[in-house]
């Protein structure tokens, strides 16, 4: 399993359905909003972004989020969740063309975790005023709704200064690579053909310009629930095998997991992140 992309999640089932080459790509909506580069980050070995809350103040620690993959600390397991963990990490913060402006820096992990999905959240020594006063960035704002199937999107690579544009094909029910599970990941059309290096990449609506996922895998040589090659199980236990084709992790889900502040709390209404 490489650190660079490709995830996860259990369970080689037999009588999987394979098909080949890649899904077709579906027409993309018109665009209204400008990706670019401001907000992403790159890591050592994955991409990542600046991001804030719905309701997130300027003068709250900042936030950085990538693949629990992506964790300097190792890949977690099956069922376990990182949280708290301190951190030095640092992070190259990207301006809109791509070039680097600067260097962030970790306090801790806040959360982390490859079950049901696959994030790590990280707190930074700053805040987003201080960041947006000295490189004039601003985070990208995780959505709180769920991503719609024909959403025009781009997936924003820091670390290869890459951007991929395609459309959200579907959403897979459960998504299994090696010994993890994923759980209702959105599934790519063609255009977004990703790479070692784009984990953590986010997911961003065209339309919006909101962060709707995280990317973190691609069935890259068509085996069936391999590392490196996620299968999808539908709700009957159906397997089924797109090569060539990406997933994310949806993050909608996130917002709820916060009180003011940035202040993780699991045990809030509606937190659905997994617990340790």
């Amino acid at each position: 399993m490489k650190p660079l992309i490709g995830t996860f999640a259990a369970l080689a089932l037999a009588g999987a359905t394979v098909v080949a080459g890649s899904l077709p790509a579906q027409a993309s909506a018109p665009s209204s909003a400008t990706v670019n580069f401001a907000g992403t980050v790159a890591l050592s070995n994955c991409s990542g972004s600046l991001v804030r809350l719905p309701g997130s103040a300027a003068t709250d620690p900042a936030l950085v989020l990538s693949n629990g993959h992506c964790l300097e600390s190792g890949m977690p397991g099956p069922g376990e969740v990182v949280l708290n963990q301190p951190s030095s990490r640092t992070f190259s913060l990207l301006s809109a063309t791509g070039g680097k402006l600067g260097t962030l820096r970790a306090t801790k992990v806040v959360y982390g975790a490859m079950t049901d999905t696959d994030v790590s959240i990280y707190q930074l020594n700053t805040t987003y005023a201080s960041i947006k006063s000295r490189y004039g960035i601003a985070p990208l704002t995780i959505a709180d709704t769920h991503p719609a199937q024909g959403a025009d999107i781009r997936v924003v690579s820091g670390y290869w200064k890459k951007i991929y544009s395609c459309s959200i094909d579907g959403f897979a029910y459960q998504l299994n690579e090696g010994d993890w599970t994923f759980k209702d990941s959105v599934r790519y059309t063609s255009g977004c053909d990703v790479i070692g290096g784009t984990s953590g990449s986010p997911v961003v609506d065209a339309s919006t310009g909101r962060l709707v996922a995280v990317n973190n895998t691609i069935n890259e040589n068509g085996e069936s629930c391999t590392v490196d090659n996620p299968c999808e199980v539908d709700e009957n236990g159906a397997v089924t095998v797109h090569q060539g084709i990406g997933y994310a992790q949806e993050t909608y889900g996130i917002p709820a997991c916060f009180a003011a502040g940035n202040q993780l709390d699991l045990t809030l209404p509606g937190c659905t992140l997994p617990r340790p």
